[in-house]
């Protein structure tokens, strides 16, 4: 059985357990403060190009978002993120857990929209009301989709004049920066957010993200929140050890962009072949539309991911390729998918 269900199902870079092996019976200091972590903090400042920010390593990312945005919000205060926002479909009420409510945003193609924020705060106008205090967007999102340097600032543009704090989700971070139609560079991130994450989970790492506080504002006694929040990592060192291979190699966007690059391969041979999609993308997921007969004899040797039903013929399935994807095994699918729409 080849999977294409997400880009997690492989263990890590053979660097990073080259890595973990060779430093394995060494002494560290835990939870972060140890010189793994401090060297990888500096490898990932230098990329950004922006050395005044702070970076904590978390185990992952839900840990990563419900953290942050429960450390920013006041009891009283709501996120917003775009309907399918992963905090709001995918974290099992996790935000609503630390008592802040996810505000629902109109969006274009997975991505939070300036009217649709605008609209959102209106909507919220006094005490009686949850306050909307920051906006939740991830790069790329939870349907493949991305950013643009444009959509940022404008974003940017809105949380100034409406006092929002602007939290983008990196947990694909790697796939949008690869994305052929991409125009966003490492350091316009800490120019557009207060907070953003650089995802290691989906991109090579055994486990963790990389979480960056660019707001001075909100770095205080950040580090109480992680180990309230049950984020933070006693074993420290194996979170900074997987950075530092990422960032001081340069693996971090070739893996994206393996990744990106085999799943445009299999959605320009679908197209090919006449299959519509549910929305074309330009990252490491794709969602093509099939026949329910032909999904059935597909799983057969594949697995992906049932999306959403479109009539009682059809379903938009997800295919996700990672930074392991062989090309053999993408060649093997594409062959018999050939076979099986011409058969």
């Amino acid at each position: 059985m080849i999977s294409f269900r997400n880009d997690y199902s492989e263990g890590a870079c053979p660097e990073i357990i080259e890595a973990l092996v060779e430093s394995n019976m060494t002494q560290h200091v835990g939870y972060g403060e140890d010189e793994c972590c401090f060297a990888a903090k500096k490898a990932i400042k230098e990329v950004l190009e922006y050395e005044d920010c702070d970076i904590h390593f978390l185990v992952g990312g839900t840990q990563a978002n419900l953290t942050v945005i429960s450390s920013i919000l006041r009891p009283y205060e709501a996120v917003i993120a775009v309907d399918s926002g992963h905090i709001n479909v995918h974290e099992t009420g996790s935000i609503e857990a630390t008592g802040h409510k996810v505000v629902i945003a109109d969006g274009n193609d997975g991505k939070l929209s300036v009217e649709g924020i605008r609209k959102a705060v209106k909507k919220h106008e006094d005490e009686h009301m949850v306050k909307p205090a920051m906006i939740y967007i991830s790069n790329a999102t939870e349907i493949g989709t991305i950013y643009h340097k444009e959509e940022l600032q404008a974003l940017r543009d809105v949380c100034d004049e409406l006092g929002l704090y602007l939290f983008m989700d990196g947990a694909r971070l790697g796939a949008a920066l690869t994305a052929e139609d991409n125009d966003v560079e490492f350091d316009d991130l800490c120019k557009y957010c207060d907070v953003f994450y650089i995802g290691g989970t989906k991109n090579g790492a055994l486990f963790g993200e990389a979480v960056v506080i660019v707001n001075d504002d909100l770095k205080k006694n950040f580090r109480y929140m992680i180990k309230q929040r049950g984020g933070m990592l006693a074993k420290g060192w194996l979170l900074g050890t997987q950075f530092q291979v990422l960032f001081e190699q340069g693996l971090y966007l070739p893996s994206a962009k393996h990744a990106n690059e085999l799943a445009q391969k299999m959605q320009s041979e679908m197209k090919k072949l006449g299959v519509s999609f549910f929305i074309e993308t330009t990252t490491n997921q794709i969602f093509p539309i099939l026949d329910n007969q032909l999904i059935e004899k597909l799983q057969k040797d594949y697995a992906f991911q049932v999306w959403e039903e479109m009539d009682e013929h059809t379903t938009a399935m997800r295919f996700v390729t990672s930074w392991a994807t062989k090309q053999e095994d993408v060649d093997a699918f594409l062959a018999d998918f050939t076979k099986l729409v011409k058969g």
